[in-house]
């Protein structure tokens, strides 16, 4: 990695116009939607795990009946909304101000890594006015959350490795670590918190205690959950115990029904059908005594056991479900024609551009650190479940950053920051 001249300050005035751009659009597009109701499917089970955070202060043993989400995103509900979650209201606001710092992390970044103020600009209010993030930031739902550690942690680790700063590369796997406590596939990017051992700039030992700092960072953040997790369960849970039950969602013969579905009526048959499959399965293990992980791990045997019965139809799932993850479009079993081909053609362009800014942009390290990314997100997902919506927080922040840059440098105005 090489730098590219010095950094550009985005300003307070331009910095409080993004996030004000950012905040209005998202408030308004919560209007639209209301700012009391729930169509999220998973705000529920926040909801509830918020709720006995703020009145029984602990944490409940399920969330879902069969395992227990994450802690970030229902403790960040439980402050959120001043001890009472069922201020719907009040934890949509929290969102879009938190999607609104989104947009101003995304031109942060894009100021360190290309080293050009306009391109930063027009990439915080792409990110302000980006239809995906807008989406997610109208319901009770934890992306925005997961996307403001995420973006914290990857700013940090890229100015702990331009000064270098072992604080900044610890504060980089704190976040990262709250990253995963609010996503748990975000544990798979620890990975990525040792690339500063490869940074040619700096000698071995100063790019060894940058890595060792950030993930000091990582594991002292997520020890005292792990710990809890121990202490309650006797066993060792990283974050939470629903492993086993995404990969027998993503893998079983449920998945392979999945794709014959032609309807929305029928899919609301499937997922009822499957969720009662699942919950007498469940019983099953609970009445033998099984602990959470050892009711994670059955339900990955139990995926396993009906795959192997065809490899080749499991080959053909995995490539089905990597199509689901890279196709630019949503599922017609949820959306109108009009917002399937809309977004459709815009995730198209945007990933033309964002292809063309990777060949374009400076900084040769840090492409590869952002494929590498966009790889080990994809596989764990491809791997486990794919949901369309998983990718908006992973991939999109990276499209976005490179896509502007790509635009910009079709239109000359990158030329500079070569």
């Amino acid at each position: 990695m090489t730098r590219t001249g010095p950094v550009p300050r985005l300003g307070r005035r331009a910095s409080l116009a993004i996030f004000g751009i950012a905040l209005a659009v998202r408030l308004a597009a919560t209007a639209l939607v209301g700012f009391s109701t729930l169509q999220f499917g998973d705000a529920r089970a926040y909801l509830y795990a918020a709720r006995t955070l703020a009145h029984e202060h602990r944490y409940p043993l399920t969330t879902d009946g069969l395992f227990f989400r994450p802690p970030g995103y229902p403790f960040f509900l439980a402050v959120a909304t001043l001890g009472v979650p069922d201020r719907i209201a009040l934890a949509k606001v929290a969102n879009a101000l938190l999607g609104s710092f989104a947009a101003v992390l995304l031109a942060a970044i894009s100021a360190r890594l290309f080293r050009r103020r306009p391109i930063a600009l027009a990439t915080g209010i792409v990110a302000a006015l980006h239809p995906a993030f807008l989406l997610v930031a109208t319901d009770v739902q934890s992306e925005p959350l997961f996307l403001v550690l995420f973006l914290l942690s990857g700013f940090l680790l890229l100015a702990a490795s331009d000064r270098p700063s072992s604080g900044l590369a610890l504060g980089a796997g704190a976040f990262l670590s709250l990253a995963a406590l609010t996503r748990p596939t975000a544990l798979c990017l620890a990975l990525l918190l040792l690339a500063p051992l490869l940074d040619r700039r700096y000698p071995v030992r100063v790019r060894a205690h940058l890595a060792a700092s950030a993930l000091t960072g990582f594991l002292l953040t997520l020890a005292p959950w792990t710990l809890r997790n121990a202490l309650v369960f006797h066993e060792f849970i990283p974050v939470n115990d629903a492993g086993g039950t995404a990969f027998y969602q993503g893998n079983s013969d449920w998945t392979i029904r999945f794709y014959r579905i032609g309807d929305r009526s029928e899919f609301r048959r499937w997922i009822d059908a499957m969720a009662r499959d699942m919950e007498v399965k469940n019983g099953e293990l609970e009445r033998a005594g099984a602990s959470p992980a050892e009711k994670s791990r059955a339900f990955t045997r139990m995926a396993i056991s009906e795959r192997r019965a065809d490899p080749a139809g499991w080959a053909r799932l995995l490539l089905r479900k990597a199509w689901d993850w890279l196709r630019p479009y949503p599922s017609r079993l949820f959306w109108p024609a009009w917002i399937v081909i809309g977004t459709g053609v815009y995730y198209t362009v945007l990933f033309l551009l964002a292809l063309w800014g990777f060949f374009s942009a400076p900084r040769p390290g840090v492409r590869l650190f952002s494929l590498a990314l966009l790889f080990l997100t994809m596989a764990v997902h491809v791997v486990i479940i794919v949901v369309w919506r998983y990718r908006i927080p992973y991939w999109d922040p990276v499209l976005i950053l490179y896509g502007v840059f790509g635009a910009a440098s079709l239109g000359g105005v990158a030329r500079e920051s070569r």
